[in-house]
């Protein structure tokens, strides 16, 4: 049997939420979003309407939950985490699911967290393959948790 790609400090990091990454969300990246993705409620794009329906303002269309707030000479890792050091050169998005508990709308500030929750190692067609499965808790700046994404990362 080969030797597995799971290292020690790999297997000590499950459960670990790596740093915060801090997200804004505004008028203009939810207009931006539901326009790119083919969104036609009005309550994406105009205020009115989302106050009509009862929203607090212009609501995020699914899949956008804020933009990471920039800080010139600051270094974000994807996922807030850094890389994984493997043995493999590609990466391939995996598939990525969320669960909502809660609106989000503009003016609504976003702190999130991840983790890694699994490793699993298959043999694909083309070799071995390392999958990583994570979990991001999105919190409304109200302590409010609004979002969950689960996802996972192929490397082979």
């Amino acid at each position: 049997m080969a030797e597995s790609a799971v290292t020690d400090d790999m297997r000590a990091s499950i459960g670990v939420e790596g740093p915060e990454t801090i997200s804004e969300v505004t008028s203009t990246g939810c207009r931006l979003f539901a326009r790119a993705v083919g969104h036609t409620d009005l309550i994406f794009y105009d205020r009115e309407a989302a106050h009509q329906r009862g929203y607090r303002d212009i609501v995020a269309p699914p899949g956008f939950l804020g933009s990471p707030v920039f800080r010139p000479g600051e270094r974000a890792e994807m996922g807030g985490q850094p890389p994984l050091k493997t043995p493999f050169r590609r990466i391939l998005n995996g598939g990525t699911t969320y669960e909502y508990f809660e609106p989000l709308c503009a003016g609504d500030v976003v702190h999130s967290r991840s983790k890694v929750t699994e490793y699993q190692e298959r043999q694909g067609s083309i070799g071995p393959m390392l999958i990583t499965f994570r979990e991001t808790s999105y919190v409304r700046s109200d302590g409010i948790l609004v979002a969950k994404m689960y996802g996972n990362l192929i490397n082979y």
